[in-house]
């Protein structure tokens, strides 16, 4: 039966074979452990006598492929197996059973989702997929899927940064990779203007760096004390992660989490300094195209960037001639035509918390 850990890295009780170890095969077992490779499903590859396994971990389960030795696909319809696995930091063992798949793996459907960027141990035993039993063990950091990353990043961005129109209202967004940075777009149409014109649509972002600790780096983790992705102490997995964010260093408490990381820098950032989003402040001294309407300029790009809609309309802020710019409060809001700021002057706290809702900060008004 299958199973899923909890976020008490408990297995529920009809499906529980907590604290059993692997059971020994006798003298007939092949085992071996190496520095291990990228197979062809993503997994890690390492030789297992004469053969080579492929583990799989994902947060829905474990799978097992297996290659003879020059790479060719090893029939497993008539194998089973066994996947002991034990988190960093506790002290049972998960046993599940292997089960041949339709895509010819020996897999265990299981809920590791709660384990996302811990590091697990796996050790697997196999037979029937060769004259002997087949054991060996993997460590690896469990990462979180491309798609749950996608799925953050399409929540974060919320509208495509060509059409300024929701993601997700013309269908699965699109991910589009420019400029070392992974964006959606609402529709295959939009793909080719953001490619073309990528300093137009999107903000420059933090790079993000993996770097060498120096001697100066303890003070700074025990500063730090927590990794900002898993609120975890740093150091409780194993030596931490450094990475320079901007040019400023931060640390992780494992490499599962870099992603994370590279995903959203200026959040990761920001809760590590402490520091409110960036640059947050633009200049008045724009030309009125009516009283308290004010044309853009160079210096409202990033501002417009972010905001993107109209808090009045709901529209692009480009979509009827604008954007114009107006004070609300002491903050700047954007907003697609001058018929719009009279809404605004009324209840400008109305509007400013539309954009609060919607993730974006009005920069101050000097």
């Amino acid at each position: 039966m299958l199973g899923s850990i909890s976020e008490g890295l408990a297995i529920l009780p009809t499906t529980l074979f907590a604290q059993q170890a692997v059971p020994d095969a006798g003298n007939h077992q092949h085992s071996q452990r190496q520095t291990s490779t990228t197979g062809p499903h993503k997994g890690t590859l390492k030789a297992v006598g004469n053969l080579q396994a492929e583990t799989l971990v994902t947060t829905a389960g474990l799978k097992v492929y297996l290659y003879d030795s020059g790479g060719k696909p090893v029939s497993v319809q008539q194998s089973r197996g066994v996947a002991s696995v034990s988190v960093e930091g506790n002290a049972k063992r998960y046993r599940y059973d292997l089960f041949p798949s339709e895509d010819n793996a020996l897999k265990a459907d299981v809920d590791l989702s709660r384990v996302v960027g811990r590091q697990l141990t796996v050790d697997v035993q196999l037979v029937g997929a060769a004259p002997d039993t087949l054991a060996y063990q993997d460590v690896m950091v469990l990462s979180p899927a491309q798609s749950e990353l996608d799925a953050v990043a399409i929540a974060r961005q919320k509208v495509c940064v060509v059409s300024g129109k929701p993601l997700g209202s013309m269908g699965n967004p699109v991910a589009v990779e420019v400029a070392g940075q992974r964006l959606f777009v609402c529709c295959a149409g939009c793909v080719d203007a953001l490619k073309a014109n990528p300093e137009k649509f999107i903000q420059a972002r933090p790079k993000v760096e993996v770097v060498k600790f120096t001697e100066s780096d303890a003070a700074l983790i025990t500063k730090q004390a927590v990794c900002p992705v898993m609120d975890e102490p740093l150091g409780g997995m194993g030596q931490p992660i450094k990475l320079l964010v901007g040019g400023k260093p931060l640390f992780l408490c494992c490499k599962g989490c870099i992603k994370k990381v590279q995903s959203e820098p200026e959040k990761y950032l920001a809760m590590v300094y402490k520091t409110a989003s960036p640059a947050s402040v633009v200049a008045t001294n724009t030309e009125q195209v009516r009283p308290g309407v004010f044309k853009v300029s160079d210096a409202d790009k990033r501002f417009i960037a972010a905001q993107k809609k109209c808090p009045v309309m709901d529209e692009p802020l480009d979509a009827m001639g604008g954007p114009y710019k107006v004070n609300a409060d002491g903050k700047a809001i954007y907003i697609c035509c001058p018929g719009c700021a009279k809404k605004i002057a009324a209840e400008p706290q109305k509007y400013l918390a539309v954009l609060k809702s919607q993730g974006v900060d009005a920069p101050e008004l000097r």
